[in-house]
C-alpha cells in the first residue's frame, strides 16, 4: 500500500525512529486510524451540542444509562470474539456500527419528537466513542511487538489527531449549511472505509514486521473460550486493575471539564455550540499531531514509561490550581484543550503500550471491559459527584477545581506507579 521511499516514508523516518521494513504497517495503521477518528470527530460535536440543551442530573442520568449499555455491549462483543474468526472480527464492528448510524438518520427524518431520540443518540455516540478507539488499540497491540509500539505508537497516535483535524472541519463549517442529521449519513459512509486496510495489516504481520512469532503460528482462528472472560480476566489481574484505575482518575477530570463548558456555553444556539466543540476539536488535534509526530517516542525512550505516563497528569493538576485562582471560561477551554492533546499525544499511546505485555485473549476480551465499563463506570460516579457539588452543594468554579485538582494529584501517583510496574518485569503480575 505504501512504498519504503517515497516523501512521506523519508520524513516519518527522519522525524522518529521508524525502521524500513515497518513503514508500510506504520502508514497503513496512520491511516486507519486517521479515517476512523475522522467520522467520530463529525459526530461527536452534534452529540456535545445537544448536552446543553438539559441539566446536570438529565446528562448525569444518560451517562448512567450509557455505563448499562456499554456493559452489555462489552459483554456481546465478548461472545464476538469468542465465536467470530479473528481476521471478520474487527471489520464486522466498524460495519456494525455504521448500520447503527444509518437507522439513527432514517429515523430522525420521520420524527416530530426528537428528545428520545436525540438522547439515544447521545447515548450510543457515547458507546461508540470509546468502543472504535479500544478495539483500534487492540488490534494494534496484537499486530506491533512491545519494542515497536515504544517507537511507533505515538506516530500512529498522531493519525488519531489527523482523523480529529479533518472531522471537526465539516461540522465547523458546514454543520448550519448541511443540518446536522446528514452528517449522520456521513460518518457512517467514512466508517466502512478502513476495511480494507484491516485486511492489509494481516497480512503485513508476518510479510513485513515479522511477528509471526508475538502470536503463534498455530493460533486459532477464533479466539475463543468462556465469552465472558474479560470480566474474569480483568477482575482477577492486579496489573489490570491498576490500569482501570488510572482511567478511573482520568474520567474524573474529564468529566468535571466537560460539565463546567457545557454549562458555560449553555446561552449558545445549538449550531453555535456544534461550531464551538469542533474548533476546540481543531486546536486540540493540531497540538496532538506535532507532540506525536516529534515528541512521544522520545519522551518514552529519554525518560522510560513512568515519567510518559505521568506527565500529563501533572499538567492537568497544576492547570486545575490555575482554574482555582482564575476561574474564567478562557482558562478552563485552554486546560480542556491541553487535557485532551496530552492524552491523545502522550497519555492515550503510552496506555496501549501496557497491553503489549498481555496475551490475545486479555487484549480483545479484558481491554474493552476496562476501556468501556470501567471508563464508563467513572464517567457515571463522577458525573454525580460533580452534579452533587453544583446543584447539591452550590460550589463554584473554582471550589470544583481545587476538588479536581486533587483528583489529578492522585491520578499521577497512579501512572507513576503503574509506569514502574510495566518496566519491572517482562510479565504483568497475576
Amino acid at each position: 500500500m505504501f512504498e519504503s521511499n517515497n516523501p512521506i516514508s523519508r520524513f516519518l523516518k527522519r522525524a522518529s525512529k521508524i525502521e524500513a521494513h515497518e513503514v508500510n504497517a506504520t502508514l497503513s495503521s496512520f491511516l486507519f486510524v486517521v479515517i476512523l477518528m475522522s467520522a467520530y470527530y463529525i459526530l461527536r460535536p452534534v452529540r456535545d451540542a445537544m448536552a446543553s440543551d438539559w441539566s446536570d442530573a438529565e446528562v448525569s442520568w444518560l451517562w448512567t444509562i450509557n455505563f448499562f449499555i456499554s456493559t452489555a455491549v462489552v459483554a456481546l462483543y465478548g461472545v464476538a470474539v469468542s465465536r467470530f474468526r479473528f481476521q471478520l472480527l474487527v471489520p464486522t464492528v466498524y460495519g456494525f456500527f455504521a448500520l447503527t448510524f444509518v437507522v439513527f438518520y432514517v429515523a430522525v427524518s420521520g420524527s416530530v419528537d426528537r428528545t428520545v431520540i436525540d438522547k439515544s443518540f447521545y447515548v450510543w455516540v457515547s458507546v461508540f466513542s470509546l468502543f472504535h478507539i479500544s478495539v483500534f488499540w487492540s488490534f494494534m497491540s496484537d499486530l506491533f511487538n512491545k519494542e515497536q509500539a515504544g517507537r511507533l505508537f505515538g506516530i500512529i497516535a498522531a493519525g488519531a489527531s489527523v482523523g480529529g483535524l479533518i472531522g471537526p472541519a465539516i461540522p465547523s463549517f458546514f454543520s448550519e449549511s448541511l443540518g446536522t442529521d446528514n452528517l449522520m449519513l456521513i460518518a457512517s459512509s467514512m466508517l466502512l472505509l478502513p476495511i480494507p486496510i484491516i485486511f492489509h495489516l494481516q497480512s503485513l504481520k508476518s510479510s513485513e514486521l515479522h511477528n509471526e512469532d508475538f502470536i503463534s503460528k498455530n493460533a486459532p482462528a477464533k479466539i475463543g473460550g468462556n465469552p465472558f472472560a474479560g470480566f474474569q480476566l480483568f477482575f482477577s489481574s492486579p496489573y489490570l486493575l491498576a490500569i482501570a484505575l488510572f482511567i478511573f482518575l482520568y474520567t474524573g477530570i474529564s468529566s468535571f471539564i466537560y460539565f463546567e463548558l457545557k454549562n458555560l456555553l449553555a446561552d449558545l444556539s445549538r449550531p453555535e455550540r456544534t461550531a464551538v466543540w469542533a474548533q476546540m476539536d481543531l486546536a486540540v488535534n493540531t497540538l496532538s499531531i506535532a507532540t506525536g509526530l516529534f515528541a512521544t517516542g522520545r519522551i518514552m525512550s529519554k525518560f522510560g514509561m513512568p515519567v510518559t505516563i505521568a506527565l500529563v497528569p501533572v499538567l492537568i493538576c497544576i492547570g486545575l490550581i490555575v482554574i482555582a485562582i482564575s476561574p474564567v471560561m478562557a482558562v478552563v477551554v485552554g486546560l480542556q484543550i491541553l487535557r485532551r492533546a496530552g492524552n491523545y499525544a502522550v497519555t492515550r499511546p503510552a496506555r496501549e503500550m501496557l497491553f503489549t505485555r498481555v496475551d490475545r485473549e486479555t487484549r480483545f476480551k479484558a481491554k474493552p471491559v476496562i476501556d468501556i465499563v470501567a471508563y464508563r463506570g467513572g464517567d457515571t460516579v463522577m458525573a454525580w459527584l460533580f452534579t452533587g457539588l453544583t446543584q447539591g452543594l452550590g460550589l463554584g468554579l473554582a471550589s470544583v477545581a481545587l476538588v479536581g485538582a486533587g483528583i489529578a494529584a492522585l491520578w499521577t501517583l497512579v501512572g507513576l506507579y503503574l509506569g514502574r510496574w510495566f518496566e519491572r518485569s517482562e510479565k504483568p503480575p497475576t
